[in-house]
């Protein structure tokens, strides 16, 4: 929801026509606002007083700079900003949604598979955010949105422009939302990923109950029982009681961090689901980890949201899609270290990693297709695999296989010029089931998208469906998934994969 333009409010930043005010907070504003493209977007322009600061300008620019390294599959893309500009703005893509404590409120706390998919779907959000380098500082139920379509992280770290920034901030100021602060902040000590951990903790104890388990009568009782006292965890039961007691720890570095969260989160058994709490349509999480309708920060919507005037809150928050079935089977790994992936070396190519994910690079020569050694985990149905293309050489393929048996199975070829969906024998033959010319730049990332429905799979490119393809081999009708490398030439190639997903659907 968007509110008119104010009389002082600014018509157009740089391109971009300014529609309506989404919402506005201790740095800023945030607008509906429409490019040349007619997209909507939202901007956020920074209030004059910060843009006056060269400090502040360079903080903001080294900012939305690592924002950008966090995978656009689980955020709200940063598509544009300008800290040159006499006020700096930031350009995102935009999201609509209700917020979580608008549901809690509306509807009455989450149960079931509901709960567990915002556990989950935060959790997800989080670890993608902390291996970009980035500290979300602000996780609250305002900034978790139940959007349509694919759940979205904004704005998170941009913070820290204002809070590093000591013209901006006395020692008695930080920027976030009191009830949500784990210890270490009203300490006055530096944040860590630690700190969004323990959001994290509170956030899911309100998602369960509707209320904060520090809960007093005033602010400065709050902070003293955040600082002092055990949590109140009454409502809340079983594993993720316990998960959540575990991430409300005084000490940070006895808190899981935000990966061992998820990796617990979805080691245990997924409760029943209950009522779905808001109308969303179903759709496929592009965040980091499957199994989870996922989760988005948010400011894009403006919730920036659900600020009112004077507060720090700042960036922010997840989003969760629907619930997931008890029956949910995924696989997730950020392809930055050895996990569902490993590593492997022959003499004439290698699956290996690096600090930007899943490395795959063939010598002079080599005449195989090259596929790594993954996961054997089984779809035997539905399924929707997300996994970035961080990088392709002019002279490779990468591709994805899906329904796969470890012998013959369906496979999707990403190259310069084309996108290809073929069927393979156990023989090793293919034969080509679609296929359509697609001009891409090699040397950026790219998003790629496969849902895999009954007799048919489509096929997405950065977030545009490309190709659909019947697939109605009646021996393969589930089965692995799989990452790899074609190479066209003798000259060697190199492909290089990151944040892969899938889940059944």
């Amino acid at each position: 929801m968007h509110t008119p333009l104010r009389p002082h409010d600014p018509r157009v930043a740089g391109e971009y026509e300014l529609l309506g005010l989404l919402g506005e907070g201790g740095m800023g504003a945030v607008y509906l606002a429409r490019g040349r493209s007619g997209r909507p977007v939202a901007v956020k322009i920074i209030k004059p007083e910060y843009a006056a600061q060269a400090e502040f300008r360079g903080r903001f620019r080294s900012e939305v700079n690592r924002a950008r390294q966090v995978p656009p599959f689980c955020t709200a893309a940063v598509l544009d900003a300008d800290p040159d500009h006499e006020t700096p703005y930031l350009v995102v893509e935009y999201v609509d949604g209700p917020d979580l404590a608008e549901v809690v409120t509306g509807k009455g706390p989450l149960t079931g598979g509901d709960l567990h998919g915002v556990a989950v779907g935060v959790a997800t959000a989080l670890v993608a955010i902390h291996g970009a380098g980035v500290i979300h500082r602000d996780l609250k139920p305002r900034n978790v949105l139940f959007a349509l379509g694919s759940p979205k992280v904004i704005d998170f770290g941009i913070a820290r422009a204002l809070e590093s920034t000591s013209e901006h901030t006395r020692p008695d100021q930080m920027v976030g939302t009191l009830s949500y602060m784990a210890p270490e902040r009203l300490d006055g000590k530096a944040a860590s990923p630690a700190v969004d951990v323990f959001a994290w903790g509170v956030l899911v104890f309100y998602a369960a109950t509707g209320r904060t388990p520090f809960a007093a009568d005033s602010p400065t009782a709050t902070a003293v029982r955040i600082l002092t006292a055990e949590p109140d965890l009454d409502g809340l039961t079983g594993d993720l009681r316990d998960l959540v007691g575990r991430a409300l720890h005084k000490d940070p570095a006895l808190r899981p961090t935000a990966q061992e969260l998820l990796d617990m989160l979805l080691a245990g058994d997924a409760p029943q689901a209950t009522a779905v709490v808001a109308p969303v349509k179903p759709r496929f999480s592009r965040v980091r980890v499957a199994a989870v309708a996922a989760t988005t920060l948010a400011l894009a919507l403006g919730v920036f949201l659900g600020m009112r005037p004077g507060q720090d809150n700042v960036v922010v928050a997840a989003v969760p899609s629907p619930s997931p079935s008890p029956s949910v089977i995924s696989v997730a790994d950020p392809l930055a270290r050895p996990g569902k992936w490993k590593q492997t070396f022959a003499d004439d190519h290698s699956c290996d990693f690096d600090e930007d994910g899943l490395l795959i690079v063939a010598e002079e020569h080599n005449t195989e297709d090259i596929t790594c050694p993954g996961p054997t985990t089984a779809f035997p149905g539905d399924h929707a695999i997300r996994v970035t293309l961080e990088s392709l050489s002019e002279d490779a393929c990468a591709f994805v296989w899906f329904r796969y048996d470890g012998r013959s199975g369906y496979q999707l070829s990403i190259c310069n010029d084309s996108i290809t969906a073929a069927k393979y024998e156990p023989n090793g033959d293919g034969s080509t089931v679609s296929s359509t010319d697609l001009k891409m730049d090699y040397t950026a990332r790219h998003l790629l998208g496969i849902d895999v429905a009954g007799r048919v799979a489509t096929f997405f490119f950065d977030d545009e469906k490309v190709l659909t393809a019947v697939i109605d081999d009646p021996a393969l009708t589930g089965g692995r998934v799989g990452l790899g490398m074609i190479q066209t030439t003798e000259d060697g190639g190199a492909v290089r994969f990151s944040h892969f997903e899938a889940r059944s659907v």
